[in-house]
């Protein structure tokens, strides 16, 4: 595995990257919640962009993989601020931001704030506004308490060790909701998801095609497709995803 390359942010976070350089608009892709730039699709978009000689970007935000930074230290306005550090300071005109769970959530804030900087998005599973629609709204009574006491709690993870959440996560994350207001998408975007995911369920993904506005608007349910999408035929319809946002 190749050393990445840092960048540092006006935060003092430092990032850790991957840059393929290529023709435009370049992609960027965003990883979901405790992932990292060396999951399997990250690897393979890099791949897909540089057989087709189109420019790649894939990071870590702070607190995850090998960036600087606990996770117990962020939230999703820090990651959105990580996100659009590394698109403004690592990449020049429009990009097809590709975003993955937490990732789908952190390109449609990045999409809201530089709508100029985006040619087109995919999300996979997107997963807007979960501290508040999948977390704290599915929390007990105890939990509530344990959290807003304690300042966080553990939660189990079919991916390895518990999430640890914070107070600050659950608060900081209601200054960011996507669903609560209008959402303009002036640029082609295709929203990806799985009728098996167990993490994010498919009335979210309904719930954000019916919320946002744009002119050129699909959502793809993959049959029997799990959170990970990572096989193989997931992966091809990410590609043509990707291809097609950055024809129209």
């Amino acid at each position: 595995m190749a050393a990445p390359s840092y960048f540092e942010t006006e935060t003092g976070h430092r990032l850790a990257y991957h840059r393929s350089e290529g023709a435009g608009p370049g992609v960027i892709f965003l990883c979901g919640l405790k992932s990292d730039m060396e999951g399997t699709k990250a690897l393979w978009l890099e791949e897909w962009a540089r057989a087709r000689g189109r420019a790649c970007l894939r990071f870590d935000y702070s607190g995850h993989g090998q960036s600087s930074g606990a996770f117990t230290e962020g939230c999703i306005g820090d990651w959105a601020a990580d996100a659009r550090a590394v698109l403004e300071g690592l990449t020049v005109g429009p990009q097809i931001i590709v975003g993955s769970s937490m990732g789908g959530w952190i390109a449609l804030l990045l999409a809201r704030a530089l709508p100029g900087r985006v040619a087109g998005l995919v999300t996979i599973a997107a997963a807007p506004d979960f501290t508040e629609d999948s977390m704290w709204a599915r929390f007990d009574a105890g939990q509530r308490e344990a959290i807003m006491t304690r300042g966080q709690i553990a939660l189990p993870s079919e991916y390895g060790e518990p999430y640890v959440i914070t107070r600050r996560l659950i608060e900081e994350g209601r200054e960011n909701l996507v669903l609560r207001a209008p959402l303009d998408l002036p640029f082609p975007v295709r929203f990806l998801q799985g009728s098996a995911d167990r993490d994010v369920e498919m009335s979210v993904a309904l719930r954000l095609f019916e919320h946002a506005n744009g002119p050129d608007m699909r959502l793809t349910l993959v049959k029997g497709a799990d959170h990970r999408f990572s096989v193989p035929d997931c992966l091809g319809v990410i590609g043509a995803a990707v291809e097609d946002v950055g024809a129209a």
